[in-house]
């Protein structure tokens, strides 16, 4: 093993290859915080090439990878569990070949969100996938779980918008994937096979971007809820009065850990058990006249008590934060996460199920709400009490994971809608996918990656 460490060391130099226990520790994990990281070492290549030639050593020395991107995932996904080698792809974090005519540019795996988002608004086009985790979050691993975020009502998926992909598969070979393109009809797109694969396939290590142009006067509305049912009117409603690019919601659980964390105001004077927030654009005088009706009309037909629209867009931001702070501020717990999937049409009638459920069975665990409604991606957060051992703590979730799955199966929904399969979910895949389906995926992960050196252990076991 010592021999094939030196190895590695020559391929991207002696600074870039990591044994220390620090590093073993931070790169060796994700934000789920469930398992206990044990990586073999670390490797930061600084191109494709070097990749290629590290998943080579790892093939010919059969060592197993685990790719590691801004690690903001929380189904451990991102976990070293077994000795594995983690490759960091941090270094690649290139923009380049922006092509105003086509609307796209060039990424490495490493460019982390937020990089992405200003260097469109520069060139006056937008980059639309957004999160709470922009600020950390790679495109790499953004496109490797085919990551939604807050605007999919408008602008859809990662998916969407990669245009191209560079990888390097199991045997070190480098694939160049649609190029591009726009129309391509030239057979099976192995571009959409390794979007979402969480790297089970091989390593991203290079996207084209697809841009487009920006929101005109994004507008914020926040309104104060009483009940589950009021949630799915006022989108049904809001959706038929005006086009919607967001459509978020949260319990009064999750806005008390936000306001806390980063010391906010009450959005109200009054608290209200759910809180929805709507995001449209006011191109004109008469936009903002058709939602200041739908408001109206909703509060006329009890579906909200109170609300509040942004004037600017300093206070459309300020607005986000309530949403957008809660991943960070229950962070610490660590939270056990339900990161599920139902028809929008669906949505009030399943929270309304497991919520129940929940509560009934178990009252000493604090349940943080929240999610994009408008797409039907819930987000079920239970968070650890302090005095209970982790261990202990993931075992009573796993318990109840059963019965919340099965009551999504019921409505044919997703276990996992943005975050993943990972570690976490891995046990539950059938619950969404037939035993069908699952053969057929584990014969495609056999095709590109024979020797099961790739995200050993995710998705399937």
């Amino acid at each position: 093993m010592q021999d094939f460490l030196e190895q590695l060391k020559a391929v991207v130099g002696e600074s870039y290859l990591s044994t220390q226990a620090d590093d073993l520790e931070t790169y060796g994990q994700d934000w789920s915080k469930l398992y206990e990281a044990k990586p073999l070492a670390v490797i930061r290549p600084a191109n494709t090439l070097e990749v290629a030639e590290t998943v080579k050593l790892c093939a010919k020395n059969n060592v197993a990878l685990v790719p590691s991107g801004g690690r903001t995932g929380l189904s451990g996904g991102a976990y070293a569990t077994n000795g594995e080698l983690v490759l960091s792809l941090e270094r690649l974090n290139d923009i380049s070949n922006f092509n105003p005519v086509d609307r796209t540019v060039e990424c490495g795996a490493g460019v982390i969100t937020e990089q992405l988002q200003n260097f469109a608004t520069e060139n006056g086009l937008y980059y639309p996938v957004d999160f709470a985790s922009a600020g950390s979050s790679h495109i790499g691993g953004n496109i490797a779980t085919n990551a939604g975020g807050i605007k999919v009502l408008k602008y859809g998926l990662t998916r969407d918008w990669v245009s191209g992909l560079t990888v390097v598969t199991a045997s070190g070979e480098t694939l160049e994937l649609n190029n591009g393109l726009v129309k391509n009809a030239t057979g099976y797109d192995l571009r959409h096979l390794f979007i979402g694969s969480e790297g089970t396939l091989g390593i991203i290590t290079k996207a084209v971007m697809k841009l487009t142009n920006p929101p005109v006067e994004p507008t914020v509305m926040l309104l104060a809820v009483e009940d589950l049912a009021s949630v799915s009117n006022l989108l049904n409603h809001f959706q038929s009065s005006i086009e919607l690019m967001a459509f978020e919601f949260f319990s009064q659980q999750a806005l008390e850990k936000v306001l806390a964390h980063r010391e906010l105001k009450k959005p109200f004077d009054q608290e209200s058990a759910f809180y929805v927030l709507i995001e449209f654009e006011a191109k004109s005088e008469s936009s903002m006249d058709e939602a200041f009706a739908a408001f109206e009309s909703a509060a006329e037909n009890g579906w909200l008590v109170d609300g509040i629209i942004s004037q600017s867009n300093q206070q459309a931001e300020e607005l986000w934060q309530y949403r957008e702070g809660i991943s960070e501020s229950i962070s610490h717990y660590p939270p056990y996460k339900n990161d599920i999937a139902v028809k929008p049409s669906q949505v009030g009638e399943f929270l309304q199920q497991v919520d129940a459920f929940v509560t009934a069975n178990y009252p000493e665990f604090e349940n943080i709400w929240f999610g994009h409604i408008g797409d039907g991606n819930l987000h079920l957060n239970i968070l650890k009490p302090a005095a209970m051992p982790l261990e202990e703590f993931k075992s009573a979730c796993a318990e109840a994971n059963p019965e919340i799955f099965t009551i999504l199966k019921s409505f044919n929904g997703s276990i996992s809608a943005e975050h993943g399969v990972g570690l976490l979910k891995r046990p539950y895949l059938e619950y969404s996918r037939s035993v069908e389906e699952i053969e057929l995926m584990k014969s495609v992960k056999k095709v590109f990656d024979p020797k099961g050196i790739m995200n050993p252990g995710k998705l399937f076991e």
